[in-house]
């Protein structure tokens, strides 16, 4: 048992995982973070992809990493690691540009012969030194550890070196001090089929965490400190699971069965996945031959009676694009979840950016006004998930849900709500009073709202379709004046969504003259950087943006009231162009990053600093 004088205690710390795409560094990663959640951390994680499917082993270009921030005030995965674990060079020279100054590196030094020297391209045979990290590097003999602790087990030399990511793993929970009990039941569950496998891991993690109690790692453990939290069951949960798990929530909310039509692309995939396995719930997940045949079954279900969702990325967006009109003009309720990526074309298919805003707002063909949400955070997915399907069915639109990959791979430490927290969600179907004469345009006079009519109830026979319907009679019709009044009242209906959300709330400091904004999955970094700038004495005030179309009922109210306004954003200026064509005089500064990675604060700081000084 290690001395309290061994111990040193944190707020937080920033931990790198890294090595091949087959080293497993995404389970190691998410078990360490499933395992500080359970204890109480906040945590914020960035699993970062290779574009390729399988690089050649040990190449720079198939390097996998995955960070994770944990501790208390802790929002985003962090700029900079204070540890990194390196499985072999390729994966030490790709992310030591990640690692803090005064940061410490493990490495796998088995894994650091000539040969793989020169895999990674190093022009020396002395990469520490080459790097000026020489007095930051634990050497650790990982893979023959490893294959010490199997001894006798019975597998073969390739499964045995499967586990070189678990003595990683142990090591790491050695360093900070993490139960190996929370540690071995997510190995159980991994390996649940495969007994052999887990007995096989649970043993090299308990190898990883003795070497660094016999070699007395980096000389003290690190304790991060906990927030006092609310009784509850904790998880960490990524945002494409999260999303699943709020479209099942509506669900069951509204009473209407869930159907999700979709088609296979990085990053929006796991969602699909995650309803697949569903069916307990009464979920149907369906994988179609293409985009344009999953959102079109997804628009036959809502028809039906369902809650039909599609999944997509960008370019998926974009095939979907003219069955979103059709559901436009049908008025029928559909969520579209785009899981924002890298683009154009293929693009960055591992990478996230926030490119697909004009697109989710425009891109369609004649007058064709959806709803654009967008959730601020993995956990927030959950909620913004329930939300674009409550406006969809209370208010009869299409929806587009605005993730990316950041967050929709990313995970944070989230309660599991109760359902009660959540309110129901009302389908506005044809009124039995008005059964008799019911047409099928037939609208709420208040909301606008098309009654929802479940074909095959007695007296609800009806057609739809894309061709434009008469606003009294509801047949088909080419009056001109008629398609105009019907534009008019399809435009309204959705902005009257606005008296259905909630209003833009600011934070830090409210009374300054300095706004920074942002929408979408950018609210960590945003938010940290607005507070780091307060701390430092700058007045700054801070809002994000949730609801996209349409924007809260005081959003000029807000923008008018400060005298500098500043949008960060990852692209090069979408939201804050459609905010500047929506309220005339008002001017956007802009931070814009389309790296394919998250903001760093500092960035957002020195971005902020920069247009202070100017003025």
């Amino acid at each position: 048992m290690l001395e309290k004088a061994n111990v040193k205690y944190l707020d937080k710390v920033v931990i790198r995982f890294s090595g091949d795409s087959g080293d497993g560094m995404q389970l190691a990663g998410n078990i360490f973070t499933n395992v500080s959640a359970g204890v109480g951390n906040q945590v914020s994680t960035f699993p970062d992809y290779p574009a390729e499917i399988r690089a050649p082993q040990g190449s720079l270009s198939g390097v996998s990493g995955f960070q994770v921030h944990i501790g208390v005030g802790v929002h985003t995965p962090g700029d900079k690691a204070d540890v990194l674990v390196a499985m072999n060079p390729a994966a030490l020279k790709q992310n030591i540009k990640h690692l803090n100054r005064g940061g410490i590196v493990i490495v796998d030094i088995d894994s650091f012969k000539e040969s793989d020297l020169k895999k990674a391209l190093f022009a020396t045979s002395e990469p520490f030194k080459e790097l000026n990290i020489e007095e930051r590097i634990l050497e650790v003999p990982v893979t023959s550890m490893t294959k010490a602790a199997l001894e006798g087990s019975g597998l073969d030399n390739k499964s045995v070196l499967k586990c070189r990511n678990i003595f990683a793993l142990g090591l790491v929970c050695w360093l900070f001090d993490r139960p190996l009990e929370a540690a071995l039941h997510h190995l159980k569950n991994k390996f649940a089929r495969k007994p052999a496998i887990y007995e096989a891991n649970a043993k090299v993690l308990d190898a990883g965490y003795n070497y660094g109690a016999n070699i007395h790692a980096s000389v003290s453990t690190y304790r991060i400190e906990s927030e006092s939290i609310a009784p509850g069951y904790y998880t960490d949960i990524n945002g494409n699971t999260a999303t699943a798990w709020g479209l099942i929530l509506a669900s069951e909310k509204s009473g209407r069965p869930l159907f999700l039509g979709s088609y296979p692309i990085t990053p929006a995939t796991d969602i699909l996945h995650e309803l697949a396995k569903r069916k307990d719930l009464g979920v149907k997940a369906v994988q179609m031959e293409d985009e344009i045949a999953g959102v079109c079954s997804a628009i036959g279900a809502s028809f039906a009676g369902n809650l039909g969702v599609t999944s997509t990325s960008g370019p998926g967006l974009a095939l979907k694009s003219e069955a979103i009109g059709l559901a436009v003009m049908a008025e029928l309720p559909l969520v579209v979840i785009d899981v924002q990526r890298g683009g154009p074309s293929t693009g960055l298919p591992t990478k996230a950016e926030q490119t697909d805003l004009l697109q989710a707002l425009y891109g369609r063909n004649g007058e064709s006004p959806v709803v654009v949400v967008a959730p601020a955070s993995p956990t927030d997915c959950f909620t913004m998930a329930f939300e674009a399907s409550r406006i969809a069915i209370e208010h009869m639109t299409p929806v587009i849900l605005l993730s990316d990959a950041f967050i929709g791979n990313g995970s944070s430490a989230w309660r599991v709500p109760e359902a009660e927290d959540y309110p129901e969600i009302k389908p506005r179907f044809v009124p039995d009073e008005l059964r008799e004469t019911w047409l099928p345009y037939m609208r709420d006079p208040e909301t606008l709202v098309r009654y929802w009519a479940i074909p095959g109830e007695k007296g609800l026979m009806h057609r739809l379709g894309g061709l434009e319907k008469d606003f009294h009679t509801s047949v088909i019709s080419t009056d001109p004046v008629n398609h105009e009044q019907m534009v008019e009242v399809r435009r309204k209906k959705v902005e009257k969504v606005a008296n259905d959300i909630p209003a833009l709330d600011v934070h830090c400091d409210v009374d300054a003259d300095t706004l920074l904004i942002g929408w979408g999955g950018t609210y960590g970094h945003l938010y940290t950087a607005a507070e780091e700038l307060c701390a430092a004495g700058h007045k700054v005030a801070f809002a994000h943006f949730r609801y996209i179309n349409p924007l809260p009922a005081n959003t000029e109210e807000v923008l008018r009231r400060y005298k500098r306004v500043i949008c960060a954003e990852l692209n090069t200026g979408q939201f804050a162009d459609y905010l500047q064509s929506k309220f005339a005089g008002i001017e956007i500064h802009r931070i814009n990053k389309i790296q394919g990675q998250p903001f760093l604060v500092k960035e957002v700081v020195d971005g902020v600093i920069k247009f202070i000084d100017q003025q």
